[in-house]
Parts: structure tokens; C-alpha cells; sequence
């Protein structure tokens, strides 16, 4: 598995624009809502009148690994998907909550790559699918750094990240003149 080292470098080296991540704060929490009211329409018995919901299966199991990667990240990501979880199930009560997700799906959609044509890069899922979980996680952490908490990390990813974006600049380049 990647360090988190390796996947924040990896995700800020598409999301170096300020507008694209401005975009992000926006977007990929409305993403997470929406998939977040999805998955609380299915639920799973577990028999004596207890069920639970396969978004709160899928937020354990995203928490754990985002613990694994960086534990004081993940503790904020746990304050943020709390909430999410609450206000997801509750609107999974109405009737209309599978369009409502929808919608919001595809909005929040919209904004992302409004915000990677600023960038001029495509996202960084296009190259890692597992890049999809890091959008949240990078979200914590440039908060974080906002803070001026964990400026360590913030001055180890950086670096790494525009030598990435170059080496990516360099072969689109040599693409385009192959």
C-alpha cells in the first residue's frame, strides 16, 4: 500500500491550482453526500430489529484505511463523514432520495472538472481509481494545513508533487509530438 506521502504527492500534483481546489471543497464533499445517500438505501438485517445501512459499512471500512494511512488526517475525516452519514440517512427517508442523489451526484460532478479544466490536468483518478478516496483525504490535510497543523507533511508533499506534475507535463508533451 502507498504511503500517504506517496498518494497526497500524487493527488496535489492535479490539484496545484488554487480555483481547482477551491472547486474541490465545493464538489468532492457534495460527491461523498451523494454517494453517502445512496448507500443508506440499502440496508442489511441483522436480525433482532437491527439493521444497518451499507453507507455506514462503507464509511467503517474508507475510515479504516484512512487511519491505516495517516491517523490525526483520519480523525478529522471521521468529525466530517459523521455528519454526512446523519444528513444522508435522514434524507434517504424521503421519496425522492435516489434523484436527489443523483442530481447532486452529477453537480458536484460538473464542478470537479470545472475545476481540472482550470488545472489543465485531467484527475488524478484517470491514472490510480484508488485516487477516488484520496480526494477527501487530501481535502483534511490542505485544511489542516490552512491551520498551520501538520506543515511537515505539507512541505514533504509539495515538492514531490510538482516533480510529478512535470514528469506528467513532459510525457503529455512528448505524446503530442509522437
Amino acid at each position: 500500500m502507498k504511503s500517504a506521502v506517496e498518494q497526497l504527492a500524487t493527488y496535489k500534483s492535479v490539484h496545484l491550482n488554487p480555483k481547482n481546489i477551491q472547486t474541490h471543497f465545493v464538489g468532492v464533499p457534495l460527491i461523498i453526500w451523494s454517494l453517502f445517500l445512496a448507500l443508506s438505501l440499502v440496508d442489511f438485517d441483522l436480525g433482532v430489529g437491527v439493521s444497518i445501512s451499507l453507507a455506514v459499512v462503507f464509511a467503517a471500512v474508507v475510515l479504516v484505511y484512512y487511519f491505516i494511512l495517516h491517523v490525526k488526517l483520519a480523525f478529522g475525516l471521521t468529525l466530517f463523514i459523521l455528519p454526512v452519514l446523519l444528513t444522508s440517512a435522514w434524507v434517504a427517508q424521503s421519496e425522492y432520495a435516489i434523484w436527489i442523489a443523483v442530481s447532486v451526484f452529477i453537480i458536484a460532478w460538473a464542478i470537479q472538472f470545472v475545476g481540472h479544466h482550470y488545472e489543465k490536468a485531467k484527475p488524478a483518478f484517470a491514472d490510480d481509481i484508488n485516487q477516488l478516496l484520496i480526494g477527501p483525504f487530501f481535502l483534511m490535510a490542505e485544511l489542516y494545513f490552512m491551520f498551520g497543523l501538520e506543515q511537515q507533511l505539507a512541505q514533504t508533499i509539495k515538492p514531490l508533487a510538482i516533480e510529478k506534475r512535470r514528469a506528467l507535463e513532459a510525457a503529455r508533451k512528448k505524446d503530442v509530438a509522437s
